[in-house]
């Protein structure tokens, strides 16, 4: 029997959960997202806030006494909570649906390009009623590192290179695509736009380098093996 590989970018619909563990947790995260774009929005009393302040510090304290694994490596070497691609799909920073820091950017590829979209609430702003250019720039290298599929020789970013044409808004859906420009021994480059609407908010250069050694990805798929 043929084993099925997960591939999260095969389309714009997003990738159900391996599991009941990353269900729970897509909804916690979730919770997280709002609780964060509550604090950053609102005014409440000092008494109010030192109250909220105290029962999420418990909260924290009590979940913290759960069992706990550090890094994708062990929740994909632990052997319960799926494949390295489901566990990055799950725990990216700025793609992973079970991670409250990640905008929830989703990607796929359609033929020879690849496409994105992405909203970034308050707790992204930088100027006034605009995404932080650092966040813009970490959208695309997140994004282009997946794009750079298409090319078949994935590496470790090397250089990119963000113009920002002007600013990205807040709270509107935002569009990216990306195309290959070459594939070179190691080195493939690309190219990508951020779109809202019609408009062109800031354009990408990337290029990613293969190491010679790979991805250094074999040993995480070695131990997930001898646990399994």
């Amino acid at each position: 029997m043929t084993e099925t590989i997960f591939n999260p970018f095969e389309s714009e619909e997003i990738t159900p959960p391996f599991s009941e563990h990353w269900e729970t947790k897509r909804r916690l995260a979730q919770a997280i997202r709002e609780l964060s774009e509550v604090l950053v929005t609102s005014t409440p009393s000092i008494e109010d806030m030192n109250d909220i302040a105290e029962r999420l510090e418990l909260q924290a304290r009590q979940f913290a006494k759960s069992p706990r694994l550090y890094g994708q490596m062990a929740f994909q070497s632990d052997g319960h909570h799926g494949t390295r691609g489901e566990v990055n799909h799950e725990l990216n920073a700025l793609a992973g649906w079970s991670n409250p820091l990640s905008p929830g950017l989703n990607m796929w590829i359609e033929g020879d390009k690849a496409y994105g979209t992405v909203t970034c609430g308050w707790a992204y702003e930088g100027p006034p009623g605009h995404i932080h250019g650092g966040f813009v720039a970490a959208i695309f290298d997140q994004f282009m590192g997946m794009a750079q599929m298409m090319g078949k020789q994935p590496g470790m970013t090397g250089r990119l290179t963000t113009r920002y044409h002007r600013p990205t808004p807040l709270n509107v859906e935002l569009t990216l695509e990306a195309w290959l420009e070459s594939v070179e021994g190691r080195k493939t480059q690309m190219q990508a736009e951020m779109r809202n609407g019609d408009e062109v908010t800031a354009t990408c250069e990337a290029l990613f380098i293969r190491p010679k050694d790979g991805l250094g990805l074999r040993d995480m798929d070695k131990a997930a093996e001898s646990s399994a």
